[in-house]
């Protein structure tokens, strides 16, 4: 009986878990009609039309700022933003951080490393993000790399590490399944890579 309930426990949790993501995805964006002018608000509620309204949006903008005149447009409205002394760093630093990590064929992390954090002895999953630049870089001694370790089981927080070269481990493992591995707390392990001799 034990083992038929955690089986049974096994397929469903994971189908719960994406619907209730996917229900709350939905329903969060179908309140963006709400931000609509009340003589274009839909008159029934239609679950999913706010998030095709978002998806329509998120396209017509991005046809836009793809062609001549839409980027001279994107320059004006970024110049503006940048006379507004708060908005400025805000816009400034989340723009980098957008561009760098979604931009197609972009290397936001370009190495999945294996790393002895948060002591000496204790190993976990970064990510090789750059190497040290500016001021940064006249004061460390040697070969530095950057690595950015996530936090289980939310990557997108964690941590800004710059560590020696030679105190990494480069792993034969794609930034999507060090991302599962992540996420998964360590369940779902990667596939095997080669042996290191």
């Amino acid at each position: 009986m034990k083992k038929y309930l955690i089986t049974g426990l096994l397929v469903w949790i994971p189908l719960a878990i994406t619907l209730w993501v996917l229900h709350l995805i939905v329903t969060s964006m179908d309140q963006t009609l709400t931000l609509l002018p009340p003589g274009f608000q839909p008159k029934y509620n239609i679950p999913g039309l706010g998030v095709l309204l978002t998806i329509l949006v998120v396209v017509l903008t991005g046809v836009l700022a793809s062609n001549i005149i839409g980027q001279r447009l994107l320059r004006v409205w970024e110049r503006m933003l940048g006379r507004i002394p708060v908005v400025k760093s805000i816009y400034s630093g989340v723009k980098q951080v957008s561009d760098t990590l979604f931009t197609p064929g972009g290397q936001a992390f370009r190495k999945t490393l294996l790393v002895q954090y948060p002591r000496l002895g204790s190993w976990t999953i970064g990510f090789q993000t750059g190497v040290p630049g500016g001021d940064v870089s006249n004061h460390l001694k040697g070969d530095y790399i950057s690595v950015y370790v996530p936090t289980t089981p939310n990557p997108t927080s964690g941590f800004f590490l710059m560590m020696p070269r030679q105190d990494v481990i480069e792993l034969d493992m794609s930034v999507d399944e060090a991302l599962k591995y992540v996420v998964s707390m360590g369940v779902v392990p990667p596939g095997n890579g080669r042996k290191r001799k």
